[in-house]
């Protein structure tokens, strides 16, 4: 840790990349609400990060000063199992383009945000942050995993050899308002908001779920995320990642079971379990983030209650 920390000018060029995006339009939103008058954006339309030439013509034009990189192709264990290519190729590609054209244009501080699938399926309970790299991955989102370990690496040799100040931090699983809802192509939490909302509009006597329901899981709400962020970049300069968590897991049994309830489904809840279950269990380790003061404080069933809220509003065109 070094002197390299302290608020952020509120007046300055701060860079979203993804902001659109469930983690991106969170950390927009919670940065307008804390003062920052001059936030920048840009669609993958109008900004593809794949592009190295046209990523590095961006930032020599604008020349941010803050970046937070949450620009990420991103979904479920089925998503993962079948575009495993992509997920690699894509999100190496906008990661090194991004990190090397911030360190080449002066960015002062950069947050890049990973994923705790990076960690070792079989990693000691709760994970802690060194627990990086001293196991094998999880099978099913293995070449995304393997992508995001490239970025922290990335970050730590920019460090290293140009003395510049980004930082990684690495989140649980995330929900909220702007998730994807897919019904094939959705992480856990809020494919099973699409299923059994479905199930209840139709009246289906059962919904089957994926695997036992029995791996554990910990989920933070993606607005706990962005505060966590900023209080990231304003107080923590460090090579080593950092994980942002709620603190607790509950099982997948568990958490289908207080979506039906959040949603009113009441019929049955069957388990496919030559489906794969994923890594048994994954809770991370919140000292260091604790000691900076910050805490998750939105509830597990009351995010659930919101992000609900949100689809019924945002996706009714779906119905």
């Amino acid at each position: 840790m070094d002197s390299r920390v302290g608020p952020l000018r509120r007046d300055a060029l701060f860079y979203v990349a993804g902001h659109r995006g469930l983690v991106g339009s969170a950390v927009y939103r919670a940065l307008a609400a804390n003062g920052f008058s001059r936030l920048l954006g840009r669609t993958s339309e109008e900004l593809d990060l794949r592009d190295r030439s046209v990523v590095r013509a961006f930032f020599a034009e604008q020349r941010p000063e803050y970046v937070v990189l949450a620009a990420a192709r991103v979904g479920g264990i089925h998503a993962n199992a079948t575009h495993p290519a992509e997920f690699l190729s894509d999100n190496l590609l906008i990661q090194v383009n991004v990190l090397d054209a911030a360190q080449e244009f002066g960015v002062k501080r950069l947050l890049f945000l990973g994923s705790s699938c990076i960690y070792p399926k079989f990693a000691e309970q709760p994970i802690r942050e060194n627990s990086l790299l001293t196991g094998g991955l999880e099978p099913t989102n293995s070449a995304y995993a393997i992508a995001k370990i490239a970025g922290v690496l990335q970050v730590q040799a920019l460090r290293r050899e140009r003395g510049v100040s980004f930082i990684s931090a690495m989140p649980t699983n995330l929900y909220g308002p702007g998730d994807n809802f897919h019904p094939h192509d959705s992480h856990v939490l809020p494919g099973l908001i699409r299923r059994f909302h479905d199930a209840a509009r139709t009246g289906a006597e059962k919904v089957v779920c994926w695997g036992s329901g029995t791996p554990k899981r910990e989920f933070l709400h993606v607005d706990d995320l962005a505060a966590a962020c900023l209080v990231l970049m304003e107080n923590y300069d460090d090579a080593e990642p950092i994980n942002v968590g709620f603190g607790t897991d509950v099982t997948i049994r568990e958490l289908a079971e207080t979506v039906a309830s959040v949603v009113g489904y009441e019929g049955r809840i069957e388990w496919d379990d030559s489906r794969p279950d994923g890594t048994p269990r994954k809770l991370l380790d919140l000292r260091r983030i604790h000691a900076l003061g910050w805490r998750a404080g939105i509830g597990l069933r009351e995010g659930i209650e919101s992000t609900y809220e949100w689809f019924r509003r945002e996706w009714s065109h779906e119905q």
